[in-house]
């Protein structure tokens, strides 16, 4: 009887545990998705009025090159972040492919574990000493802090540490977290 009280007990913490697992996942995905989208339109509309003011105006608006280069730059990682979430990162299958049973859940836990550090200590850590270390520089035409566009760096690592817990949780316990 107690044993099976403690099996009860242990299966509702899997299952609290996948839930808020669930909702984090899908919370960072709006948000990432939303952000996405939000910076690809905005950049958009400034290579449209780019073209607008340089062809037919026959004036180009100056600061749009650079806003343009920095939403970029956002939306490449934000984007890559949203990847690891979904999973739909480019990624080499040669080995993976050719594995199965232990030896695959073994590789794509150590890739999993490896990514989660690089983030950690490149976007995170090395991010933020980086933001940091531009605080007193700003862009040329628009004067906009350099420590701003060099933020997505640990901004977006702390996005791709979260995706990685939930894909290791994933590897580890075999329960796919949807």
């Amino acid at each position: 009887r107690r044993q099976r009280q403690m099996c009860i007990r242990d299966r509702e913490r899997r299952v609290t545990m996948i839930n808020i697992l669930v909702k984090v996942k899908n919370v960072m995905n709006k948000i990432l998705s939303a952000a996405s989208v939000v910076l690809l339109v905005f950049m958009t509309s400034l290579v449209l009025w780019q073209v607008f003011t340089r062809y037919v105006l026959g004036k180009p608006a100056a600061f749009t090159e650079e806003l343009v280069k920095y939403s970029l730059m956002w939306t490449a990682f934000i984007g890559a972040a949203y990847a690891f979430f979904t999973r739909d990162h480019m990624s080499l299958t040669i080995i993976k492919d050719k594995l199965t049973g232990n030896k695959r859940k073994i590789l794509l836990l150590v890739i999993d574990v490896l990514i989660l550090l690089l983030a950690v200590f490149v976007f995170v850590i090395g991010g933020f000493k980086l933001a940091m270390s531009a605080r007193a520089e700003y862009s040329a035409l628009l004067g906009i802090p350099r420590t701003l566009v060099y933020a997505v760096s640990p901004v977006s690592g702390i996005f791709i540490v979260v995706a990685q817990i939930i894909n290791i949780y994933e590897d580890l316990t075999g329960v796919k977290v949807e």
